[in-house]
């Protein structure tokens, strides 16, 4: 039982955010390669998405909704 809330843990403080970080590194490489595209978008809201679960503000855009 501690050791599932241990590896829990584990998974929220290094998994999640490489995963967040490589996601959008991956996006700004292909925008700036092939230029914006569905699949760039996608991977950049799933990093913002990512870092939201780990309670980091949410970057605010002028216009948004």
């Amino acid at each position: 039982m501690v050791f599932n809330m241990v590896k829990r843990f584990a998974i929220m403080a290094v998994a999640v955010p490489l995963a967040a970080a490589g996601a959008r590194k991956l996006s700004e490489r292909l925008e700036a390669k092939k230029g914006p595209s569905r699949g760039s978008r996608m991977l950049r809201e799933g990093a913002d998405f990512l870092g939201g679960l780990r309670g980091q503000k949410k970057k605010r855009r002028r216009f948004a909704w």
